[in-house]
Order: structure tokens, then sequence, then C-alpha cells
């Protein structure tokens, strides 16, 4: 006997697939998809696979195909104050924020589960590259689409109505089924860009909704100021280009952001190895793996950025604080990105980065 399944249908291949797989293993699937801007037309365009106009009417097209109902859920009100506002306050208190882990968290599973629930479905089914076993979250078999990481700061309640009918295989599979099928997405491109930021200029973006104010860039080596900005929030770690100094290092070396702080709005820069850090902290941690959060020092590996290197760590819970050791030092490290924990191929858990040195 088949579950009653909501899919949510971005417009995508995956999506699509994924709907048509579970169709296809004797489940009541019901197509949805999430219209999450009050004027579409915003937001990108061009095939990329998320939340334009084109979308829903791809989303809709395979759905038609596949033969399932379909709708359209507005989300909008919701993904601005959840997804949109929470990136501008994130940016704006010099955190880096990563608006997809958001999104999964706020909007598809946990509006839209709430709601699928509530219409009496038992499951809400994605098109995530991951793999979903006794609702323990692991890897996909294709490395390089791999989202176990964006998935990770979901409950164990949460994964226990998830369906991942993708992560057995790779991104050419999938998009050579879609053409079997007869999807008409099955070559659109990957949507790999925010969103909600319809010209890819995330400082621009913010400068509408923060306003500009001038700061001073200071190299921290000598302590001058060596140029100046309209807004720290225009900066992340690890940063090196778009810095516009107004002089070279003494040594000719490349200069990257080390620290943004917000109140007094200065950015710092330095050379590579000041990035390096060794120690990291983080708050508001979830634990969906097999085993609860470490109370001793565990040995496992943390993923520090989406698609980013994985380092070998020692990980403990102390109260609600994730405290990171790595085993070799990590660059780039910044504040409001998400640490996901792995045992092998397993995700542990995951935590908000808070600092690191």
């Amino acid at each position: 006997m088949g579950l009653r399944v909501l899919a949510a249908m971005s417009g995508g291949v995956d999506s699509a697939v994924a709907a048509a797989r579970a169709a296809e293993a004797g489940h009541d699937v019901t197509g949805v998809h999430l219209a999450l801007s009050a004027n579409p037309q915003s937001y990108r365009t061009g095939a990329r696979g998320c939340c334009t106009v084109e979308d829903a009417r791809d989303a809709r097209r395979a759905a038609d195909v596949i033969g399932i109902p379909f709708y359209i859920w507005d989300m909008a009100e919701r993904f601005a104050r959840d997804v949109v506002d929470d990136f501008v306050s994130e940016y704006a208190a010099g955190r880096t924020p990563n608006p997809c882990v958001r999104c999964n968290e706020k909007i598809k599973f946990a509006a839209v589960l709430d709601r699928a629930l509530a219409l009496g479905f038992d499951a809400v089914v994605t098109g995530h590259h991951a793999r979903l076993s006794g609702g323990v979250l692991r890897r996909s078999v294709d490395a390089g689409k791999d989202q176990s990481y964006v998935l990770a700061v979901l409950t164990g309640r949460q994964l226990g109505h998830a369906m991942f009918p993708l992560g057995d295989s790779t991104k050419a599979e999938v998009r050579a089924e879609a053409a079997a099928r007869g999807l008409s997405v099955a070559d659109k491109p990957d949507s790999h860009d925010i969103c909600f930021i319809a010209d890819g200029d995330t400082r621009s973006f913010l400068a509408e909704r923060l306003g500009t104010a001038e700061g001073p860039v200071i190299d921290a080596l000598s302590g001058e100021v060596v140029g100046g900005h309209h807004g720290a929030y225009g900066y992340t770690i690890g940063q090196r280009r778009g810095l516009a100094l107004d002089r070279p290092s003494a040594d000719g070396r490349p200069r990257y952001v080390l620290s943004i702080e917000p109140v007094s709005n200065t950015v710092t820069v330095g050379p590579r190895e000041a990035l390096k850090v060794g120690s990291i902290t983080c708050e508001r941690p979830v634990w969906n793996g097999p085993v609860a959060g470490p109370a001793e020092p565990r040995a496992c590996t943390v993923q520090l950025r989406a698609h980013g290197e994985v380092y070998g760590c020692r990980a403990q819970l102390t109260g609600d604080t994730l405290h990171i050791e790595l085993d070799e030092p990590a660059t780039g490290v910044a504040p409001g990105q998400t640490a996901v924990l792995y045992d092998g191929d397993t995700v542990i858990g995951s935590a908000t980065i808070s600092a690191a040195a």
C-alpha cells in the first residue's frame, strides 16, 4: 500500500524525476510548486530551475506528463520573512548566511511539511541528491551533486516524513531518465545562484535594503587604513576580489578579508595564512544522526561550506554549544555558515558557526 505523498516540484529536472519515481513506486502523489515571490518576474530567469514564472510552468507540464494532480502554493510572505529578511539581517550582523540551508529548514521542511501533514499527506518528496535510510541522512552516490550539507539542518521528525528518491543516482542518470520519460526539463540547466537576487549582485541587493555607510579597510599587519567601502555587509571572510584597496601590501602578496566588524563598520584584511583556524564554535546544534550530540570529544569529519572541503576533526557538545577542533587548519571559515558533521557518508548533525580561531 503506497503512501499519500506531496511532491515539491521546483520546475527543474531533479524534482520532476523524483515525483515520477514516487508515482511509479505506487504512492499517491500530488505535485506542488512553491510561489516564493509576490513578483516572480523579479527572480532569476533563463531556465534556472527554481522559483520564476517559467519554472512554475515547467513544473505543471512535468506533472501533466507524470499524470499527477498539481497545485501552486503561495509561500511568498513566509519566504520573504524567513529567508530573504534573514539573509539581509545576517549580513548586517557581519555574518555570511546560506539561504538554501534556511529555505530547506524554514520553507520546504517546516512550512510545507507542516501543511502537508495537516492535509493528510504522509511525506514530502523532493529532488535533493541525498540518501535517506531508516531516518538517517547520508551523502548521495554522486559526490559532485551531493546535497546532504543543505539538508543537515532538518530534525529527525522532519527526516521521518521526507523522501529523497534520487540519492542512489548520478545527475547524468537522472537527466537520461527524464528524457526517456518525455519530460521537457531533461536538459534544463541547474540552479546555482541565489534565486531572489535577480542580477546576482549581492552587494547592490544589500545596499538597497541596508543603505550605504562609508567605513575603513584596515591592514591587519600594519594597522593602516588601506582602503574604504560603502558598507561592511558587502564582504565575507576569505574574500579576495573586489576589495578596492588603495595600495598593495608591503610584500606584494594578495590580501583577504580576515574580519568584519558591523558596529564600527570596519573591514580588516591580511595575508592568506592569517585566515587559518583550528578551533570552531557553533550554536543552534541539530542532531539528526543515529547518535545524540557527543558529550565527549568524538572523531568525525566536518564540512564548513556547501561543496567545500571536508576536514577531520573532534567534536564535542557543551550545553547548547558545539566545539570543533580541526585536525588540520581550514581557511575562509565564516560565522553564519553551517558546520555539518559526518561519520563516513552519514550525517551526524549540524550547527551554525558563531566564531573561529
